[in-house]
């Protein structure tokens, strides 16, 4: 029977706890005492000493492991048996609060992680098979059933249900879904039975993508956590040499000093400095962060692209899909002549009532009406500029300024950037229909926070004609706006963005299409709209948002600056106590009981620290 780690490294701590105070009973010259802290010491600090080993064997020398083993066995060597096991004996309890703080860290994670589907319902005929989703290809149909994950990206054909899509997007109220509905992987089907035809094979389905970006998050590291390592390298030596030097110099030039005094104080030193609090907490904080992010439907690709936002200077959004919908709504219907609004609407309606253009959906949309297909004839389409058909006897054109122009009409546009189709009928102007794309609600609100969040600059870059992007910009308050853009010209205005910063300040950039990967790639903090974004802008992107919500954005650098700032106090916390300490220690005034708070007690504080951003309200 295999027993857990956690449960293991209690039982060596009750069992070590017991021996070492039962010896603390005994009479402080008999063997029976030596023998029982010699068993305390090997339950509690054997593993310490055979990693000490190992690490030695491997030339990899100077770590806390290696700390641990020279300071306590040297405790024995000078008489110090209680202190040498005490050590060892909070240094395990002190791990095992670790492993619950990390346990707890990975939570959120973990509960991200339960999106992988087991199994799909593939439909062969009448037939239906459970099968692994690997089996499944693009094209198959399959049967989703009340309360089952949806397996792979696919489009229902046939039924209506409601989907808890939390899993991806933490979202927690339910999304209707009928015929044409597109479902993502991952999500949970809880209540209609839904036959669905399979859009994308199991690898590259929404719910594999997230984990991946899960499950190789904390393959990059961040400066700091770069910091730790490079710090460990140097300080390990530096801390032996100096306790060598403590050891061996005073009793040598000091009169009267005793070598056996100088070694204890060398050994204190030793304890003193091991570096755990560092190790431990400073990348705890920043998966501690990584939680946090994915538990708002925010994934974060590495820890050093969450300490890039924590530095955003910049924020640069693209128009369509990430501040607007992208999709066209009809906004006003001006009428100038004899015809009513809804006149115009009609003329409109038919004579764009055979195109699946989004302008003519948009128009058909807000007609509301059966049209009539007998009163339209002659309907010819002119490519970049409208439609022309004849509609009750009645010659309408519906199209662009370039259209007017062609017919020789004189046309009216409105004061407001949008979208304009004129309507002309029997070759007289008779007003404009204006449309325009559908602003997120949340947008104004991720502007204003950013604002408030210190970030400079908040700019706009779109494809749209800059009239549309300046109007847009005015209604949300972004400072500036940008249009008529390829993605080449986005990506040069993201660069004279760069040039323009400070040398500390970072660029974010949030996009969803697939004109903007290059952009997101270029960036130095790359964010996808996740529920929608192209599969190229997500690849892209350092930074997934599922929820397709602007208004993440500033979560998420809230979110980055409250990690940063913890792991800096876990920085200051454990330098500070441990340099004073270390001098007390050097000075002989520090015991190896303050070795212990130095050592334990402060990797415990700096754990502690470390996740509060999960249980922060952000």
């Amino acid at each position: 029977m295999r027993i857990a780690p956690r449960q293991k490294r209690i039982a060596e701590i009750a069992i070590g706890l017991g021996l070492f105070l039962l010896a603390l009973l005994l009479e402080a010259e008999s063997a029976a005492r030596l023998l029982l802290f010699l068993a305390a010491y090997a339950v509690t600090g054997g593993d310490v000493i055979l990693r000490a080993a190992r690490n030695i064997s491997r030339r990899q020398i100077f770590d806390e492991n290696f700390l641990m083993s020279v300071a306590t066995i040297g405790a024995f060597c000078i008489g110090q048996y209680s202190e040498a096991v005490a050590v060892m004996l909070f240094y395990k309890i002190g791990m095992l609060f670790q492993d619950r703080a990390v346990e707890k860290s990975r939570k959120s994670i973990a509960e991200l992680m339960n999106i992988r589907p087991d199994y799909a319902n593939l439909k062969r005929g009448d037939v239906i098979d459970r099968v692994d989703p690997d089996e499944v290809n693009v094209g198959d149909v399959i049967v989703i059933k009340p309360g089952e994950k949806v397996p792979l990206d696919c489009v229902v054909m046939e039924g209506s249900s409601s989907l808890d899509t939390s899993p991806l997007t933490g979202e927690s109220m339910p999304k209707a879904v009928l015929e044409g509905d597109e479902l993502l992987s991952g999500s949970v089907n809880l209540n209609g039975l839904l036959v669905a035809r399979v859009k994308k094979n199991v690898s590259e389905s929404t719910a594999s993508k997230i984990l991946d970006l899960v499950e190789n998050a904390s393959a990059k590291k961040s400066k700091h956590e770069n910091f730790i390592t490079k710090f460990a390298r140097c300080y390990t030596p530096a801390v032996v040499g100096g306790a060598a030097f403590i050891a061996v110099v005073p009793p040598l030039v000091l009169e009267g000093a005793a070598f056996g005094d100088w070694i204890y104080r060398a050994l204190v030193f030793l304890v003193i400095s091991c570096p755990c609090a560092l190790v431990i907490s400073i990348p705890l904080s920043f998966f501690g962060g990584l939680g946090a992010a994915a538990r708002k439907g925010i994934l974060v690709k590495g820890s050093n692209y969450l300490e890039a936002l924590a530095d955003a200077e910049v924020a640069v959004f693209d128009k369509t899909g990430t501040l607007t919908k992208g999709t066209f709504k009809v906004q006003e219907v001006v009428s100038k002549d004899i015809y009513n609004n809804e006149e115009i609407l009609k003329f409109a309606a038919c004579a764009e009532g055979f195109s699946n253009h989004p302008i003519s959906l948009s128009i058909r949309r807000a007609y509301g009406k059966e049209i009539d297909a007998a009163l339209i004839s002659k309907v010819k389409e002119i490519p970049g500029q409208g439609v022309i058909a004849t509609i009750d006897g009645h010659f309408v054109a519906a199209g662009n300024g370039k259209m007017m122009q062609m017919l020789d009409i004189p046309a009216e546009d409105p004061v407001d950037a949008v979208t304009v189709v004129h309507v002309a009928v029997d070759g007289e102007y008779k007003g404009y229909i204006a449309i325009g794309d559908v602003i997120k609600e949340d947008a104004v609100k991720a502007i204003s926070e950013l604002k408030a969040q210190k970030v400079k600059r908040v700019v706009m870059l779109t494809g749209d004609a800059k009239s549309v992007a300046e109007s847009v910009a005015l209604s949300l308050g972004i400072d500036e706006a940008y249009g008529g853009l390829l993605p080449a010209d986005k990506v040069q205005k993201v660069e004279d963005l760069m040039a323009g910063k400070s040398p500390k300040g970072k660029l974010v950039f949030v996009g969803d299409g697939i004109n903007d990967a290059p952009v997101l790639a270029r960036a130095d903090v790359g964010i996808a709209m996740g529920g929608l974004g192209s599969d190229a802008a997500i690849e892209a992107a350092d930074v997934v948002i599922m929820t397709d919500e602007p208004s993440k954005v500033p979560v998420a650098i809230k979110i980055a600056k409250r990690t940063l700032a913890i792991a800096r106090q876990n920085i200051a916390i454990a330098l500070g106590v441990k340099g004073a300490v270390l001098a007390l220690g050097a000075l002989g005034i520090a015991t190896m009981w303050a070795a212990v708070f130095a050592d334990v007690g402060v990797t415990l504080i700096a754990v502690l620290n470390a996740i509060r951003v999960l249980g922060s309200d952000l």
